[in-house]
């Protein structure tokens, strides 16, 4: 390619142009430091000040109270899925809604720590093609927490529906933070890897009310989020280019708008893909049309493999790449995370029409 490409990969995703721009144009030299950031020591006050500031912005962005930390730390999401239970497991019951790949692995490590795992709803029967409905009557009112996977990643379903229980209510958020407006104040814990809608992979933000933390004594420290609360993120050299990057995708959102633009913009950029898929002959969504459909992972697909690898093949050719469906779906996926522009969706649609009209 010798321009950039519309990149709908899940992650790592597609970054805004203006964010990698003024990263290259600091590489070199940032802040009249004579150093690039990944060259700054983070304990330098101008390291300093780039966590303060994606703090500052990241708490702006989505109306964090004052009563919630920020943290940002390392190992993902995927060591949240332990880290979560070894924190909050004062009567080792945990309950879960299974909506998919990621929140079937949560279930898996806290079993692995000795949860008492009460699956209260779960669509796998169904490839996880709808978001279940929840029976709070179901949720164990001594259970520590009540965890759920807001937006599925890989097959498309979504739900910001927050039941309405006794316990604390745990969200990983990876694939749809600040993609829409909700209150931080419906959970106990967000929290969401950085590589989809903030930032390179090796970042992960957890952000989590204050009377959670130190509830389990002796924890292995790097597990323990009291650590990185009382050392404010950090206890060790964290991923220090990682939160810069961060820092700038909060101050390029915020100057738009917010959250506020970016939602109605994924509302418009879903509804011109979706509706290209619907009105095919060829082409289904994975998600009926309703309220469970992703505003951020649109997995589609045609009847016939061979035409799905030449839908591919063809759109790769036009700029339109990492297209490709997870293995367990198949098909197509388009993930237009808050940093794809309404162009790129746009051009999709008008292959995927193309390709009906000339395939079907």
């Amino acid at each position: 390619m010798t321009k950039r490409v519309y990149n709908f990969s899940a992650g790592p995703a597609v970054l805004p142009e203006k964010v990698l721009q003024q990263a290259a144009d600091e590489m070199l030299n940032y802040a009249g430091s004579g150093m690039g950031v990944m060259e700054l020591s983070h304990r330098s006050s101008t390291y300093q000040k780039i966590i303060d500031d994606a703090e500052a912005g990241l708490r702006k962005l989505m109306d964090i109270p004052a009563n919630y930390k920020v943290l940002f730390l390392q190992g993902g999401a995927s060591l949240q899925f332990a880290m979560i239970p070894m924190n909050f497991g004062v009567n080792k019951k945990a309950d879960y809604i299974n909506t998919g790949e990621w929140s079937g692995k949560a279930i898996k490590e806290a079993k692995k720590l000795g949860m008492d795992v009460n699956v209260v709803a779960s669509s796998e029967e169904s490839t996880f093609s709808f978001f279940p409905e929840v029976d709070v009557n179901k949720v164990r009112k001594d259970a520590d927490y009540l965890h759920i996977t807001p937006n599925n990643t890989i097959f498309g379903t979504k739900c910001m529906d927050v039941p309405k229980v006794s316990i604390p209510v745990v969200a990983d958020m990876s694939s749809n933070i600040m993609s829409e407006k909700f209150n931080v104040t419906d959970y106990a814990m967000i929290y969401a890897g950085a590589q989809k809608n903030i930032g390179p992979a090796g970042v992960v933000i957890v952000i989590i009310r204050e009377d959670m933390i130190g509830k389990i004594k002796g924890l292995p420290t790097m597990l323990d989020y009291k650590t990185h609360v009382d050392a404010a993120s950090m206890f060790n050299t964290p991923p220090t280019y990682g939160i810069y990057i961060a820092k700038l995708v909060f101050d390029h959102m915020l100057a738009l708008g917010g959250v506020e633009y970016f939602e109605k913009l994924n509302k418009k950029k879903a509804a011109i893909i979706y509706d290209a898929i619907d009105n095919s002959k060829l082409f289904k969504a994975h998600v009926k049309p309703g309220k469970d459909r992703s505003l951020m992972n649109i997995p589609f697909f045609t009847d016939k493999e061979e035409l799905n690898e030449k839908f591919l093949k063809q759109a790769s050719a036009e700029g339109l790449v990492t297209l490709k469906g997870h293995r367990s779906v198949g098909g197509m996926r388009a993930s237009i995370y808050n940093a794809m522009p309404i162009e790129g969706c746009q051009k999709l649609a008008d292959f995927i029409k193309k390709f009906d009209k000339e395939n079907a």
